[in-house]
């Protein structure tokens, strides 16, 4: 059972509509690869507890929205590293969502139970290779040392590094709050 109720429409304060019409219209609906809502239009996952806070709900799902939008990093290089981030946090609603657009995006069965599993998969893609390697490393000891950072950047850049690791903390956060609200089911 959560630990806060689920919003419908209905119930919605001016301020709460504005973030509650950013999520479920915005880009995220566009891919189409899961819903968002419930039968009743409240928000699954994540979403529902950005609600709570109007103001820094819609700073954290604006951000959620450029990370996954307006990166440079690939759509499956993006995907390998949430699912990276799922997996080591064992948040269910992220492995569901982003299994989901994982396959629009490319990775394979294989790759995706390896992923599921905490193994980093074989990839030829250097740049695909790079995100996993500094995504398992970051997860583990919560730093790059300096080799694994020039290791990194001259495939990706800095600001590649920059949009890493900012995904790679938005998905732990999400992944915490999806703990804290105890919302971390699948529709």
């Amino acid at each position: 059972m959560a630990r806060i109720a689920r919003l419908t429409p209905d119930q919605l304060d001016e301020h709460q509509r504005v973030v509650y019409d950013a999520i479920a219209s915005g880009p995220r609906t566009a891919n189409g690869v899961f819903s968002l809502t419930d039968e009743d239009g409240g928000l699954e996952g994540p979403f529902n507890a950005m609600l709570l806070h109007p103001a820094i709900g819609d700073a954290l799902q604006r951000l959620g929205a450029a990370i996954r939008y307006r990166g440079e990093l690939s759509d499956r290089a993006r995907e390998i590293a949430i699912l990276m981030v799922a997996a080591h946090r064992a948040s269910r609603f992220e492995r569901y969502a982003h299994e989901a657009a994982g396959a629009r995006a490319g990775l394979t069965a294989d790759e995706m139970a390896a992923l599921r599993e905490g193994i980093r998969p074989d990839l030829a893609d250097p740049a695909e290779a790079a995100v996993a390697a500094a995504t398992e490393r970051i997860l583990a000891h919560r730093t790059l040392t300096d080799a694994e950072y020039q290791e990194i950047a001259a495939v990706v850049g800095p600001a590649g590094v920059f949009e890493l690791t900012t995904l790679i903390g938005y998905y732990e956060l999400l992944a915490l709050q999806l703990r804290i609200f105890d919302a971390d089911q699948i529709p």
